[in-house]
């Protein structure tokens, strides 16, 4: 069965009181996993409460006791690779092992120039990028020090210790769908490609590719899991699924121009038959992106109309 996760984004007003509210309903209420957005903010203003990502996940790692957990993604582009690793490496060892390390080269401007971090163009990024899974794939892998020289980061004699618990440490996620960019380096470094709202017709397509470059790598299918990040627009009836719609996209926009956009849009019913569609074609866990960081009573509608259809 497919399996299903919750996915906040950090910098859309979230809070600790709002994040320990969702946290503990969603391991509560048997969702597979949390995952969040690491931005120090949204792409347009206003700007809202923003939590910081791996101190958010260190308080995961020792606040719950069964749920998976990660960032989607981590950019590379505003964390250094070397301390990446150590944090992530300590996050895993604290929750006995319940970490996905997603990253990214990093895609936003505002939070780039606001703050002071230099984005670069795309092809330098993610050169820079490639670089960074380099560094953290030998640190987290070797148990001997590690030497690496790279136009963006340089390593001479480096090594963590103490070495992780988990054997190569926590599997890394890479997210995107570019083809000619991301899919390869999903092929060479990750564990999990997290593909982002697509349909399972455009799902199957990249899915299909990486599989190619897969083989190109040397490496099985198998090797890599299959997520998807996934919008989601769920009324507990046909009538708050339209209001809803047409309030997110100012009245644009219909039920049916968002599926086809790739989110998960309607009743639970209807949200059932979405996944059961992405389950088909190869998606093994999703990440529903939930807004409505204070609306409890639909987030446990949702899960209430949901889950017992998916889990095993």
């Amino acid at each position: 069965m497919i399996e299903v996760a919750i996915m906040l984004e950090g910098q859309n007003g979230l809070t600790w009181e709002r994040f320990k509210n969702i946290a503990i309903a969603t391991e509560e209420l048997g969702f597979v996993g949390l995952y969040r957005s690491d931005h120090y903010t949204n792409a347009n203003p206003p700007d809202k409460e923003s939590l910081e990502l791996w101190v958010s996940l260190a308080w995961l790692a020792t606040h719950t006791e069964i749920l998976e957990f990660g960032p989607l993604v981590s950019p590379l582009s505003f964390r250094e690779p070397t301390m990446t690793a150590r944090m992530a490496r300590d996050v895993d060892d604290l929750s006995a092992g319940r970490l996905h390390l997603g990253l990214g080269a990093g895609w936003q401007e505002r939070e780039h120039n606001n703050f002071g971090h230099d984005l670069l163009d795309i092809p330098n990024r993610f050169a820079r990028f490639a670089e960074g899974l380099e560094v953290i794939s030998q640190l987290l892998h070797s148990d001997e020090p590690v030497d690496f020289t790279g136009d963006y980061y340089q390593l001479a004699d480096a090594v963590l210790l103490p070495r992780p618990h988990r054997v190569g440490g926590p599997p890394i996620l890479i997210g995107g769908n570019g083809e000619m960019r991301t899919l390869p380096l999903v092929a060479k470094y990750a564990q999990e490609w997290n593909s982002i709202f697509l349909t399972p017709e455009r799902f199957r397509e990249k899915n299909q590719q990486l599989d190619k470059l897969l083989i190109t790598e040397g490496r099985q299918a198998s090797e890599v899991r299959r997520s998807m990040m996934l919008g989601l627009e769920y009324g507990r009836d046909d009538a708050e699924v339209r209001e809803r719609v047409k309030t997110r996209t100012e009245g644009k926009l219909t039920p049916k121009d968002l599926t086809e956009r790739g989110l998960a849009v309607g009743t639970g019913d209807q949200i059932v038959d979405h996944l059961g569609k992405l389950e088909e074609v190869g998606v093994q866990r999703v990440m529903l992106q939930w807004l409505d960081l204070d609306d409890m009573d639909r987030f446990e509608a949702l899960a209430k109309d949901v889950m017992p259809h998916v889990q095993a």
